[in-house]
C-alpha cells in the first residue's frame, strides 16, 4: 500500500535492506537467543561443575559474546567498604610509612565519593598520625559535587544508585556518618585533606596537574570502555603513580589488564591478592552474564598471578619479599615497595 502510494505520487518505493544489514541483524539475534538459552543451562548446573576446568573454559567463552553484544556504559552507583582486603591491603602500605609521613593518594573515577571516603576512613583508623592528602576525580561535575557535599539519602536515588550502605555493619554506619532527616552525612574529620577535581581520566594533563602520587586507585570504570579505550586510559593513568608507588585496578577487563601488566612491567603485589579478587561478591555473581562480571580465581592458569593481580608496582626495583604480621595474620609484604620516597619528618 506504501509503495502504491509513492507510485502515485511519483516517488521511489522504499529499497529492500541490503544483504549485509539483514546478516549481520540475524547474527546478532542468534547470538541473543543462543545466550538466553545458555543461561538457563548455566544456571541449573551445580556450582561443582562449573568450576572445573571444561566449565570455566565455556563461562570464558560465554562471556566473551556477551562482552561482544553488549553496550557500554558509565554507572556512578557503587557501595561503601565495597571490597574490604582492598582496604586491608591500603592499610597495610600505609603501615610501612614512617610516623608523621604525608600518604599521597589518588581516585579516579571516584564517583560518588563511597570509594574516596572508605579509603580515608580505613587509613585514618589504621594510621592517625598520617598526614592523608587525597585527590578525588570524576569526569561527572554533579557525581564529583555530590561526593564533594557527602550527603547521601538513606533511600537510594537513580544518579547515585542501589543501597550504597548495604556493606556496613552498624558501628560502621555510626564511625562515618551523621545521621538527620532521612539524611547520612560524613563527619568531618573523614573529609580532612580531600582535594576533589573534575577530570578525565584520559586526559594527559591530569598527570601534570595532580603531579605524582603515592597511590593511585582506579577501580570500577575501566570494564565500561571499550578495550582499545581502556587500554589507552589505563597507561595514562599509571603516569600519575611516582616511581616506585602502587597502583590499584579492578573492574577492567582482565585480558587488557594483563597486556598493559606485562608490556609496562609492573610487578604484581601478592599480598590479600586472591582475597581482593574474590573480595566484591556483585562482580563475582555477574560472571559471565554480563561484561563487567569477574571470572572466578583459576590456579591452573600459568598467568594467574599475573592477571588476578588487582594491584601492582609501578617502576622501582625488584626484591624479594619478607613475611611480617598484621591485624593478627600473617601476610606477605612486598620489599620492592620504597616508600622512602613518602614526605615525612626524617624526609626532607
Amino acid at each position: 500500500m506504501i509503495n502504491e502510494l509513492r507510485a502515485a505520487n511519483n516517488t521511489a518505493p522504499f529499497p529492500p535492506p541490503a544483504r549485509g544489514v539483514q546478516v549481520s541483524t540475524l547474527r546478532r539475534h542468534m547470538s541473543r537467543l543462543f545466550l538466553r538459552m545458555n543461561e538457563r543451562m548455566w544456571q541449573r548446573l551445580p556450582a561443582v561443575l562449573r568450576k572445573t576446568g571444561p566449565g570455566l573454559r565455556y563461562g570464558a567463552f560465554l562471556h566473551d559474546l556477551v562482552k561482544l553484544h553488549s553496550a557500554r556504559r558509565q554507572y556512578h552507583g557503587t557501595f561503601f567498604l565495597r571490597n574490604r582486603p582492598e582496604l586491608d591491603l591500603l592499610c597495610t602500605i600505609a603501615d610501612r610509612c614512617e610516623e608523621g609521613a604525608t600518604l599521597r593518594i589518588g581516585v579516579v573515577a571516584c564517583s560518588n565519593g563511597a570509594e574516596v571516603y572508605s579509603i580515608a576512613w580505613a587509613i585514618r583508623a589504621a594510621r592517625p598520625d598520617l598526614k592523608l592528602i587525597v585527590h578525588a576525580v570524576d569526569i561527572s561535575a554533579q557525581v564529583v559535587e555530590i561526593a564533594r557535599e557527602g550527603k547521601y539519602p538513606v533511600e537510594s536515588q537513580e544518579l547515585i544508585g542501589s543501597d550504597i550502605f548495604e556493606r556496613l555493619s552498624e558501628s560502621e554506619k555510626r564511625q562515618m556518618f551523621e545521621y538527620q532527616d532521612g539524611w547520612m552525612t560524613i563527619k568531618p574529620w573523614l573529609r580532612e585533606g580531600i582535594e576533589w577535581h573534575v577530570g578525565d581520566a584520559g586526559d594527559p594533563e591530569l598527570a601534570r596537574s595532580l603531579g605524582p602520587v603515592d597511590v593511585v586507585v582506579a577501580n570500577k570504570f575501566l570494564c565500561h570502555m571499550n578495550p582499545p579505550d581502556a587500554e589507552q586510559c589505563l597507561r595514562k593513568v599509571a603516569r600519575l603513580v611516582r616511581p616506585g608507588g602502587y597502583l590499584f585496578v579492578s573492574g577492567v577487563d582482565l585480558d587488557v589488564r594483563t597486556r598493559v601488566a606485562v608490556h609496562s612491567c609492573w610487578t604484581p603485589v601478592p599480598d590479600f591478592l586472591e582475597e581482593i579478587h574474590e573480595g566484591d561478591v556483585s562482580v563475582r555473581r555477574d560472571w559471565p552474564w554480563r561484561y563487567w562480571g569477574l571470572e572466578p580465581f583459576d590456579r591452573t592458569r600459568k598467568d594467574w598471578m599475573i592477571r588476578y593481580a588487582s594491584v601492582f608496582q609501578v617502576g622501582g626495583n625488584t626484591q624479594p619479599s619478607d613475611t611480617r604480621v598484621d591485624r593478627d595474620k600473617v601476610v606477605t609484604l612486598p620489599l620492592q615497595a620504597d616508600l622512602t620516597g613518602i614526605d615525612s619528618p626524617h624526609h626532607p
